[in-house]
């Protein structure tokens, strides 16, 4: 019996079907199926309801998954995460929100790795949402995400720094005055589902804006291509760390009462891997303070 079968029941639990779980614990669903049947006959035990075309988990099986639980937490931290004066060693799950991975992330993991080549960072893209239920889940360590309006019970967060929305244009629009351009031009808005699309859509409702909505997308890159063809405009909040071949975007502010987003890291606050955690933090901090302005980066 290995800790490798109950991560995979684990991700069984957690997903519902053997097909997505295959995909968390990047494995097919061939192998989660005789991962599964192995760790059944080293317990002896019917983990899995078959009657049904998907199996679920009996009675016995869920109780299963919750010491499996513990088993894995307890293994995963078996190790103490610093080791003598050599920096920090071993492997750390870090999750992201997508608007991050082109700029602040990648240049806060090269802070990170030149101080500390020894530490190991797996990074997990989602939306703020899903990354704070796979920190609750004991999948991510930490994770980089949109501070929401209420921070789930047990964890704690570090801000790094403060995004001020913007409404993003092509240069081929000349006016200026956000409202006229939102009113006049299709409007390519970003994911409902994610904490900034609330802070857009609570500002939209605010000024009394009808936008013409075309597209709704969670990826800065791809919002930015779409309106770097002139397919529409946008609401984005402007990086505190500038993608370097970011394309050539008009900027336009919405005001001194344009919504903040707070960008930072979030984890469970009896995490014991907190050092490292601190150190990922320094990383992301002197990123955003090094970092090139927006505005060397913009469109005329």
């Amino acid at each position: 019996m290995s800790i490798r079968l109950f991560k995979t029941l684990i991700a069984v639990a957690d997903h519902k079907t053997f097909g997505e779980a295959a995909d968390a614990v990047f494995i097919t669903h061939a192998a989660v199926s005789q991962q599964m049947r192995a760790l059944e006959e080293d317990l002896g035990l019917v983990l899995f309801d078959r009657s049904r075309r998907t199996p679920t988990l009996s009675p016995i099986g869920r109780s299963v998954v919750a010491r499996a639980r513990k088993i894995v937490h307890d293994y995963d931290n078996l190790v103490p995460s610093v080791l003598g004066d050599d920096g920090f060693q071993g492997e750390l799950a870090l999750g992201a929100v997508p608007t991050t991975l082109t700029g602040l992330t990648p240049m806060a993991m090269s802070i990170l790795r030149r101080k500390h080549a020894g530490l190991r960072l797996r990074i997990h893209p989602a939306l703020t949402g899903a990354l704070l239920s796979g920190i609750d889940r004991g999948q991510l360590d930490v994770a980089l995400v949109s501070k929401p309006i209420i921070l789930p019970i047990g964890m704690r967060f570090l801000n790094i720094a403060e995004e001020r929305l913007h409404l993003v244009t092509s240069a081929e629009i000349p006016e200026t005055d956000p409202i006229q351009i939102l009113q006049k031009h299709p409007f390519i808005r970003f994911n409902r589902d994610a904490v900034v699309g609330t802070l857009i859509e609570t500002w939209l409702q605010n000024k009394a804006v009808r936008v013409s909505e075309t597209m709704e997308l969670e990826n800065l890159e791809a919002i930015s291509s779409m309106v770097h063809a002139n397919l529409g405009v946008s609401i984005v909040p402007a990086p505190c760390v500038a993608n370097p071949g970011a394309l050539p975007l008009r900027w336009l502010p919405l005001g001194e009462d344009a919504p903040l987003r707070i960008v930072g890291l979030a984890f469970h606050k009896e995490n014991p891997k907190i050092r490292v955690i601190e150190e990922i933090h320094k990383a992301f901090v002197s990123a955003v303070e090094t970092a090139r302005p927006l505005s060397d980066l913009t469109a005329p």
